[in-house]
This record gives structure tokens, C-alpha cells and sequence, in this order.
């Protein structure tokens, strides 16, 4: 995935340019469709909420379409914003690779019978 440093399209922009406003669905509709509060479709809709395996999936049914979509936009913003975040982005930094310990010739576990 290539991070850069202008924040991806969220879901929220995504849902709304892409998918209520031209097909002329309102967020009452689309939570009728999903089966959803009208409440949590104008939060993601603001980017207030993030959406879950289980929403994808209701959005990708709705729309016909799949939910590695939604779950892939989902990703690149929660990636973006820990990157971004300075004190996320901080925490990451300190974080380090753990070094595989060589293996050890293990005591041979066969008995011979005299």
C-alpha cells in the first residue's frame, strides 16, 4: 500500500459523492436498505463512524459491489491516520523488529531398544 501524505478518500466522501448523491438515495433510505439507524449512516456518512466487516458487507449487498471495498477504504484512512497522528505516529516509531532466535539442536527424542 503506498501512504502518502494527503489523507485518502474516506468512506463517508466515498458513500456520498459516489453512491447516495447520484443515485438520488437518502441517508434515511440507505439505513432502511441496510437495516440500520438513520444515525449511523449520517455518521459515517460525516466520517464519525467507521465501519465494521458487518457494514461492509450491508453496503456491498446494497450496492452490489464488494465488501473489500468498503473495508479496503476503510484501511488506507485508519493507516493514514495513525501515520499522521503525531502522537500515534510516535508510539509506532518505538516499536522494533523482533529478532529470530537461531534454533537449537533439540536432544533426539528416540530410544533404541538392545
Amino acid at each position: 500500500m503506498n501512504i502518502t501524505k494527503r489523507r485518502p478518500v474516506s468512506v463517508g466522501e466515498m458513500l456520498t459523492s459516489e453512491f447516495l448523491e447520484p443515485l438520488a438515495i437518502t441517508q434515511k433510505q440507505l439505513a432502511r436498505a441496510m437495516g440500520v439507524s438513520r444515525k449511523t449512516v449520517n455518521e459515517i456518512c460525516r466520517d464519525k463512524r467507521s465501519i465494521t466487516a458487518d457494514t461492509a458487507l450491508m453496503l456491498s449487498t446494497v450496492f452490489d459491489n464488494s465488501p473489500e471495498f468498503w473495508l479496503n477504504l476503510q484501511r488506507r484512512n485508519d493507516i493514514w491516520e495513525a501515520l499522521n497522528t503525531p502522537k500515534r505516529a510516535e508510539r509506532i516509531k518505538r516499536a522494533v523488529k523482533i529478532q529470530p532466535r537461531t534454533l537449537k539442536s533439540s536432544p533426539s527424542h528416540h530410544h533404541v531398544q538392545s
